[in-house]
């Protein structure tokens, strides 16, 4: 019986805090609108968060095109099929492996520090001092951040991607003795913009997903200090679950459309 409580009592949590997100964003559409705008700080975020998450971006992007190139290769060369590598890689990256990988990697980075950030700002009492002085806090702390995960994560996803496809071309360059003109001449001709359109569609509601529940947790941090961190470690549990139902229902809606 108190199993079942417990289980009553989780989903009721869960549809709580859904709610309150739900709420949360259309918070958001709504402030967003809104003059004034604050360019100059979803500026200064857009920097601060494409700044700091390149390197580590740039270097996942590398291991992951050499690894998945070493462990494929073997594979295609039973079956003579070397030739397809640039191909299979390039597909493989854009449309699934690169953008939910860099998601993934920017819920962990960027995620956590927002919700670090402004959990912060909460407990500390400097958003209640913000709004005393008359500013709008969540215009100009949660919009703004926002915005900047919306619009930099499909860079951030691009950068990677073209860093994940060099790091194959190197394994192949080794390994097939391919040249660089002969290797990217195949990776462009098996893409088409059925495989560019849906990759880049989906990686604009990763990167507000990213923000949305980072700045959620975070805006709304309680318990004191010891919220702080519950807010950042949330946020990145949060985000991750939340990602994969978007890629979910992302690849779910191409295929319909690709079956028509």
């Amino acid at each position: 019986m108190n199993t079942i409580y417990k289980i009553i009592e989780l989903f009721k949590s869960f549809l709580l805090e859904v709610g309150e997100l739900s709420y949360f964003a259309g918070r958001f559409f709504k402030e967003a609108f809104k003059h004034p705008s604050e360019f100059k700080e979803f500026l200064r975020q857009c920097f601060y968060m494409g700044n700091r998450s390149l390197l580590l971006v740039s270097v996942t992007g590398f291991i992951i095109g050499l690894v998945f190139t070493l462990q494929s290769r073997p594979t295609l060369q039973e079956f003579g099929a070397v030739s397809w590598m640039p191909s299979m890689v390039s597909i493989s990256l854009i449309r699934e492996i690169g953008p939910i990988i860099t998601a993934l990697i920017c819920a962990g980075r960027i995620g956590s520090g927002i919700g670090a950030e402004l959990g912060s700002m909460r407990v500390t009492e400097q958003i209640d001092a913000m709004e005393v002085s008359g500013t709008n806090p969540f215009k100009y702390l949660v919009v703004t951040r926002i915005l900047a995960t919306t619009f930099m994560l499909p860079i951030l996803v691009f950068f990677g991607d073209t860093i994940a496809i060099f790091g194959s071309f190197l394994v192949e360059n080794i390994k097939g003795n391919v040249s660089f003109l002969l290797y990217y001449n195949q990776v462009f001709d098996a893409l088409e913009f059925g495989d560019l359109i849906p990759a880049t569609i989906k990686t604009f509601f990763f990167g507000f997903a990213i923000g949305l529940v980072g700045c959620f947790k975070g805006y709304y941090c309680k318990k004191g200090t010891a919220g702080v961190g519950l807010a950042a470690n949330s946020a990145v549990v949060f985000t991750s679950m939340l990602l994969f139902i978007i890629d979910f229902v992302a690849v779910f809606i191409t295929d319909i459309f690709y079956d028509l």
